[in-house]
């Protein structure tokens, strides 16, 4: 059954406004733009976003991302195809993006932190929670792909 939504950004203009900013920092961040659609994509993935995977699909191959990572995405952990690099990001997009499983463990961070200078893991961690966001909106309001 198909429910008719809020435009939020109609409803809240201020809000939305906001949530460009933080998507305007992201962009200009110290992470590199094929890492921060490897971690939307995961995110969304695991929240079953399918505006934000049909939007992050098109920037990641934008920003050089190959279809054959794109598919193993959702099993990351068992692909040499990523960097240990990538894979530490992933790790930690995983835990972010299931946080009331897990709270964000100690020994994870630790070893995330061994991949990433403070400010990369500040912005890392600012990307995971904007996506998240992005995909409770685009979910809850029922954003339409393609």
């Amino acid at each position: 059954m198909k429910t008719d939504r809020i435009d939020a950004y109609k409803a809240a203009p201020e809000a939305m406004k906001a949530m460009m900013g933080v998507e305007e920092y992201i962009q200009n961040c110290s992470l590199d733009g094929g890492l921060i659609e490897l971690v939307r994509m995961r995110a969304s993935q695991i929240n079953g976003c399918a505006f934000c995977l049909d939007l992050h699909s098109k920037d990641a191959r934008k920003a050089g991302e190959t279809e054959q990572r794109l598919y193993l995405l959702d099993a990351w952990y068992e692909s040499h195809l990523y960097s240990e690099r990538e894979k530490a990001a992933l790790a930690w997009t995983d835990a972010l993006t299931k946080i009331s499983e897990n709270h964000a463990p100690d020994e994870l961070f630790v070893d995330v932190r061994e991949h990433f200078s403070d400010r990369e893991m500040a912005d890392l961690t600012t990307l995971i929670a904007l996506i998240n966001a992005w995909n409770r909106l685009a979910i809850s309001l029922r954003y339409q792909h393609g």
